[in-house]
């Protein structure tokens, strides 16, 4: 199909990546738009006047329209999630993070822009590698992939850190516009659950790790997951693979603003982290640690019965260099043992009086909010990226996953706020992700940025009216979780040495 002779350059080539999308060329992965795509090239072949370059761009604009517009009734999901990525990793937010923050990199022919770039397509699975993603866009990079790989390998912690911040800073306002999901404690206190996480090991490819069998551990790292939102808020990281929760507790309490509730697992119950919690004017609820010991006062009271066991109550008080503090030490006598096999389960809080023993127990029982986000995390996007085996470069991948969790996150409010009716089970994350995965590529041959322009300059108020109109097309139904139905019950495994392996025809031959 040739193209008139008038047009210039630059509205020629981008006619011939349209259309490269509508099928000469290439086609749309993952979603099958060919109806329409037909009726777009029937209007374009019964042109048959010469139009100048003017007339060429508005041309160019319409059928960019077009697209976007037949993208949206067909694959929504897909189109909410690059609105919002083009409103929230715009080069001017991303490039000046990375001027405030990094001390020892600088920025010349390769921006800190175009690395998110290029790692968001390897966390969402686009393409399979960092160096797939970067010959993708070779065009558009002016550096080599070895210069891509040292820019990422040096990225410091900080700037991974600010980045998940200060974006989740923007989202917040989206989500707070669309209606958060979840509620205050007691409709008094805002929630905050923290949790760390291991990085798993990576490949031996650095030359000092190639001749050690040991597992590589790039980093560790510490999440703040605000559950009312449902957004990763912030993230203390360490390149030390063998560091904990508790040498992190300095960085993490940096955080911590007054009328809030911090709630962690046992690896919080120091007392620089509850003092430290208390000095902020916040307040926490924390699992007691086996070790953690304190002065009992006063009797046990029975308060009454929660979803998983009878509920008590005492005070206990803690001193530390001249300083006391006295907390709420509630017990669960659970129903049923913990998968440990403890039957009973120790909860220190500062939370006023008002706040019941009960409430309190119910909320530390919703701390699994992080656990299921860390799942979805992992699952749903490559957040731990084996072949990155510099600490800084693994950590870096790590938080483009959370900011891109974070993206998911809001997609997932805009489709809740903008349902008929409310859904009978949660939306999965993962019919989410998959959808984006296999649409992307076709979406981003067939819209041009330009098209683009309404979601990329929108503030927060407008970007969630946005989100919203392209949220009513999207069939919410097919976006639920399976119902749940209790697992069989796996027969036994015969065991064998390690390195034993079967055929399985020969085992399929087995059968009777």
């Amino acid at each position: 199909m040739g193209f008139p002779a008038r047009i210039g350059r630059r509205s020629r080539s981008l006619l011939k990546v349209i259309f490269s999308g509508f099928g000469y060329g290439s086609t749309l992965p993952g979603v099958v738009l060919q109806a329409g795509v037909r009726e777009i090239v029937a209007k374009w072949h019964a042109l048959s006047f010469v139009f100048d370059l003017r007339g060429g761009a508005r041309m160019l604009q319409g059928f960019a329209q077009q697209a976007l517009k037949l993208f949206t009734q067909q694959s929504p999901v897909c189109v909410m999630v690059r609105g919002v990525l083009e409103n929230l990793f715009s080069e001017d937010r991303l490039n000046d993070i990375f001027e405030n923050h990094a001390v020892r990199q600088y920025s010349r022919e390769l921006s800190f822009s175009a690395c998110v770039s290029l790692m968001t397509q390897v966390v969402t699975r686009t393409r399979p590698s960092l160096h797939a993603a970067y010959k993708a866009q070779r065009e558009e990079i002016a550096v080599s992939i070895n210069s891509v790989y040292n820019k990422i390998n040096g990225i410091e912690t900080q700037v991974s850190e600010a980045m998940v911040a200060e974006t989740a800073n923007v989202l917040r306002d989206v989500v707070d516009t669309l209606g958060p999901c979840g509620e205050c404690l007691a409709g008094r206190f805002e929630v905050r659950i923290i949790d760390g996480n291991h990085l798993a090991g990576t490949d031996h490819r650095i030359a000092e790790l190639r001749k050690l069998g040991a597992a590589a551990l790039p980093g560790h790292s510490v999440s703040v997951l605000d559950p009312k939102r449902q957004l990763i808020e912030a993230v203390v990281t360490s390149e030390d693979g063998h560091s904990s929760e508790r040498l992190m507790i300095p960085a993490v309490l940096e955080h911590v603003q007054p009328k809030q509730c911090w709630m962690g697992d046992a690896n919080f119950c120091t007392r620089d982290m509850l003092f430290g919690v208390r000095s902020a004017r916040g307040h926490f609820i924390v699992r007691q640690h086996g070790q953690f010991q304190g002065q009992l006062t006063g009797r046990r009271r029975k308060i009454g019965a929660s979803e998983t066991g009878m509920v008590y109550e005492q005070s206990l008080t803690i001193e530390q260099s001249g300083r006391t503090l006295e907390v709420r030490r509630v017990t669960i006598e659970r129903d049923e043992p913990t998968r440990k096999g403890k039957t009973e389960v120790h909860i220190l809080s500062s939370l006023p009086a008002s706040i019941s023993a009960i409430q309190i127990a119910e909320a530390y029982r919703n701390r699994w909010t992080i656990e299921s986000a860390f799942q979805d995390i992992t699952v749903n996007l490559r957040s731990e990226i084996n072949t990155l085996g510099y600490p800084d470069a693994a950590l870096f991948g790590y938080c483009v996953a959370l900011m891109l969790y974070n993206v998911l996150s809001v997609v997932q409010s805009a489709l809740l706020a903008s349902a008929a009716r409310k859904p009978e089970r949660n939306l999965s994350l993962y019919a989410i992700a998959d959808e984006v995965s296999g649409v992307w590529r076709g979406l981003s041959m067939s819209v041009p940025a330009e098209a683009w322009t309404d979601f990329a300059r929108a503030s927060p108020k407008r970007l969630a009216a946005l989100l919203q109109r392209v949220a009513r097309n999207a069939d919410i139904d097919r976006l639920m979780v399976h119902k749940w139905s209790p697992k069989k019950k796996q027969p036994k495994r015969k065991s064998g040495n390690r390195g034993n392996h079967v055929a399985t025809q020969k085992i399929l031959n087995q059968r009777t």
